[in-house]
């Protein structure tokens, strides 16, 4: 960090290559450019691959924004496809009912760091000729089969942001084994400029540059990449430490009837991104946001990952979305809430989370929930 400063390259520079490098080496690609997040890295495939306006690409409900957002960025309509009952992934066979004449592309969520089935997903893509962009937000050390996401479809993004399992403090990086959709990525990333800083202000001295397209602001600086890089060497001893404390949690829910634990399936090596649970609504009289208020009142910090998208406002005015379209991940918004998981997370601290949430779903299972709004409601004694 401190030699960043020093260089003299404050934006993008060298340690932005060498964490290029760092990702073509660890994933296997040909191609990898460093951007400021994982929207953009997502936009710029879109639009290297020539997706826009008229285009439908089927996702995922269960997903943060960015998923829907960035189709509509490029003019492209979004389609949801239902996602499968255990992984909450996109299920291939929902995907196949939803394509028409219209689909372009098909953009899988690697939901909490556990991999699609890249196989099925593959096979739809190639059968129909379809682009395949992967969202591995979540997954940066995760494999299907042996083989790393990212390195067996069109592009794929990952994320650098604060909350995944390294990060820069903001920043993506776009993988690709397309060298048409590199080069192109590259100029869109960069106002459209053919040449970056680093060459036009070289050894060599000053070169001129020309505007190639109409591009964007979507760099890397040098100082965020090499705390990128730091964070890199560090991450396969994040991802033990990660497998650890889900064993943890594992075994201390093993027996709680009320709720329903992440899966792992054979062949997949999950990047353990989020400890994201189900409850089981049969089983307590409580909702899920009444679970949620009483375990933040016991000071244990919680999120919901994710609420359906085509719920949202926005999708179901500007689309026609209604309730009834993908049952399984309706049925799995009003459910999920996730656990605190990052490293520094000690086993006493998991034993506490635990406990928390035994007490408040013991609770659950034979009160009545005292009170209306959650948020406004005191927790039970």
């Amino acid at each position: 960090m401190l030699a960043a400063l020093r260089s003299g390259w404050v934006t993008m520079g060298p340690r932005v290559q060498q964490l290029e490098a760092a990702f073509r080496a660890m994933l296997g690609v040909p191609h990898a450019l460093a951007v400021n997040s994982c929207t953009a890295a997502i936009h710029l495939a879109l639009l290297g691959l020539g997706i826009g306006p008229g285009d439908e690409v089927i996702t995922t409900p269960i997903s943060f924004a960015t998923s829907a957002n960035v189709l509509v960025h490029v003019g492209a309509a979004p389609v949801f496809a239902d996602v499968e009952p255990d992984t909450l992934n996109l299920d291939p066979r929902s995907v196949a009912e939803r394509l028409t004449p219209r689909t372009r592309a098909i953009m899988p969520v690697h939901l909490y760091g556990h991999p699609c089935d890249m196989g099925a997903l593959t096979a739809l893509a190639e059968r129909h000729g379809l682009q395949l962009i992967e969202d591995a937000a979540h997954a940066i050390e995760a494999s299907w089969q042996g083989r790393r996401m990212g390195s067996a479809s069109a592009a794929a993004a990952f994320s650098l942001y604060a909350t995944k399992n390294i990060t820069a403090g903001e920043g993506g990086v776009l993988v690709t084994s397309r060298p048409e959709l590199a080069e192109a990525a590259e100029i869109l990333r960069n106002h459209g400029l053919s040449r970056g800083a680093w060459k036009r202000y070289g050894a060599e001295g000053f070169r001129h540059w020309e505007i190639l397209a109409p591009g964007y602001n979507y760099k890397l600086s040098d100082v965020l990449a090499a705390i990128g890089l730091a964070q890199l060497a560090k991450l396969e001893g994040f991802w033990a430490e990660r497998r650890r404390l889900v064993g943890l949690y594992d075994a201390a829910l093993a027996d709680c009837a009320e709720i329903a634990r992440p899966v792992v399936r054979p062949a997949v090596r999950p990047a353990y991104h989020l400890y994201s649970v189900r409850l089981r609504l049969e089983q307590v009289r409580w909702t899920r946001d009444q679970v949620l208020a009483a375990v933040q009142a016991e000071r244990i910090g919680l999120g919901v990952h994710f609420r359906a998208l085509h719920l949202h406002p926005y999708y179901r005015q500007r689309f026609g979305f209604a309730p009834g379209l993908c049952p399984v991940a309706e049925a799995a918004s009003e459910r999920l809430f996730s656990l605190p998981l990052y490293p520094g997370l000690t086993e006493a601290d998991v034993a506490d989370v635990a406990a928390a949430l035994r007490k408040v779903l013991a609770v659950a299972r034979s009160q009545a929930f005292p009170g209306g709004d959650p948020a406004a409601s005191a927790p039970p004694a």
